[in-house]
């Protein structure tokens, strides 16, 4: 071959690497994909990011992926990781429930590896109990379509991923044990940061995102000396580590570990890795709070109180878009099987708040039962996860010098489709999800509305612009002011920034 030919087909070679492909190298081996979408993004599914958590691995820090050789499909999502069936809003499209469940997934509309496109990486929420990144909810073809490579990640739930012990602490190289789950996320970020320019994406352009549980997540990654560093965004919807499910000390969490573990009989480490799964999940389902182990302060992945980092300003500094739900708690939080009459609820402030109880019904104010209703529809919402988040924008909108951006998102689930779920009050807790990553039609529950469409192409073109420019702001839309001009943005059918008028609420909460 002479040398003008040979100089063509190294050209040709060269065009065909750099273009977009089913077929993918990874750090630890090839991937092949689902293909090209009728949207042009093509689909990963199914990439393992950590060495299956199982035996000796049970209730350890991720460990590095085995490299693999020849072609690995990724065409199905991989294993849910180890949970009961707690909240009914949750659907599955992985293949059962496993303790090997440490895969991610990816959606990119690259047309070459060296598009350096924006990237945003997801965790669902669920309570840290329930939940899998297979959940249609969280597809990412939609946002994928826009011009960003889309990432979900696995990670480990409930006592097999919060579980902390003085036996598991003493073991560890870090002298830390628990966050499991959060380390099982963090793995996945730094595989992002290694292995997705092969997937068009740029690796110093990554938003970490998620809604409850998972915006909870966001916030922890924040003030993590482990992943502060990888992330260039956040977005947070409903949920803060600064509130609602906050960290506990590390002696805290061994003790409330010991207890459980004292519970199932096993006498050592070994005895409880050599435990089947379902002698361990069972039992910890049966306990309170729905098998919820706490997120730990164990000086490696937090090296202290997160509330404390952020108001120091030592988390990561970057741009934050997050805010909560009108209804993420109904009135019967707080009243139980009582009536929302208005002498019940003094008798509740009284009973919650003592001598400031006349200072609670001045910011959450009721005379009717109607107003009973919507007072404590607020004050059960605030005191379940609003407050909390409210205090993350607050405290990183003080120390980080970033624009922060506040909502409000308002928009009422219609009855389903059934009429099994009446409409409701407000916008319920998790009721964004599908509208703010463009996934409506997958959930066929509820009979969807031009209004609805409308709602969810503007958070979902509100969240891709801060994506890509880390501010949400662009043509055609709502101007969203940053949370220094005191405002909130209201997400409905008709959407505006309206004077924030919640704020002696949250002070009021915040105090001890």
């Amino acid at each position: 071959m002479n040398k003008f030919l040979l100089l063509i087909v190294m050209f040709l070679c060269s065009v065909v690497a750099a273009t977009a492909a089913d077929v993918v190298r990874t750090a630890n081996g090839l991937v092949d994909g689902r293909g090209v979408q009728p949207s042009g993004v093509r689909i990963f599914r199914g990439i393992p990011f950590a060495h299956p958590p199982t035996g000796e691995l049970r209730w350890r820090e991720p460990q590095p992926v085995k490299n693999w050789t020849g072609v690995r499909p990724a065409v199905d999502f991989g294993p849910r990781c180890m949970q009961a069936v707690v909240f009914d809003d949750i659907r599955y499209r992985s293949n059962g429930v496993s303790e090997d469940c440490l895969y991610l997934n990816v959606w990119t509309p690259a047309k070459s590896n060296q598009e350096r496109l924006p990237v945003l990486v997801y965790f669902y929420g669920g309570g840290f109990v329930n939940g899998d990144s297979s959940e249609p909810r969280y597809d990412g073809e939609s946002m994928a379509a826009k011009g960003i490579v889309v990432v979900s990640v696995n990670y480990r739930l409930g006592v097999f991923g919060f579980l902390a012990l003085p036996e598991l602490t003493k073991e560890s190289p870090h002298k830390a044990s628990g966050n499991y789950g959060l380390l099982d996320q963090n793995a996945g970020l730094r595989w992002v940061r290694q292995n997705i320019a092969n997937f068009g994406g740029d690796p110093k352009r990554v938003t970490i995102a998620g809604e409850s549980a998972g915006s909870i997540s966001v916030s922890a990654h924040m003030v993590s000396p482990l992943s502060k560093d990888l992330i260039a965004g956040a977005i947070g919807e409903s949920g803060a580590i600064t509130g609602a499910l906050s960290a506990v000390p590390l002696a805290q969490a061994e003790a409330d570990g010991s207890k459980f573990v004292a519970s199932l009989g096993a006498d050592s480490l070994a005895a409880l890795r050599a435990m089947p799964v379902q002698q361990i999940l069972e039992p910890a389902y049966k306990r309170g709070v729905v098998g919820r182990f706490p997120i730990t302060i164990d000086g490696y992945f937090l090296p202290a109180d997160p509330a404390t980092i952020y108001g120091s300003g030592k988390q990561a500094r970057v741009p934050l878009l997050a805010g909560w739900n009108s209804e993420e708690a109904g009135w019967q939080f707080l009243f139980g099987s009582d009536e929302p009459t208005p002498e019940n609820y003094k008798k509740i402030l009284a009973k919650q708040y003592g001598p400031r109880a006349g200072e609670a019904l001045k910011l959450y104010p009721a005379t009717t039962r109607e107003q009973v209703v919507q007072a404590a529809t607020d004050l059960a919402s605030d005191r379940f996860i609003a407050y909390s988040t409210w205090k993350w924008i607050d405290l990183h909108g003080k120390t980080s010098g970033a624009r922060v951006y506040r909502y409000l998102y308002a928009r009422p689930r219609l009855a389903s489709r059934t009429g099994n779920n009446p409409p409701a009050r407000g916008a319920v807790h998790s009721a964004e999800i599908e509208y703010a990553l463009g996934n409506l039609d997958v959930n066929n529950v509820y009979a969807w509305t031009p209004d609805d469409y409308k709602v969810s192409a503007l958070m979902e073109n509100y969240f891709a612009n801060f994506i890509k420019r880390a501010d949400p702001n662009g043509p055609g839309l709502p101007q969203w002011p940053t949370v220094r001009e005191g405002q909130v943005m209201r997400l409905d059918v008709e959407s505006r920034a309206e004077a924030d008028q919640t704020r002696p609420r949250y002070v009021f909460l915040d105090q001890p």
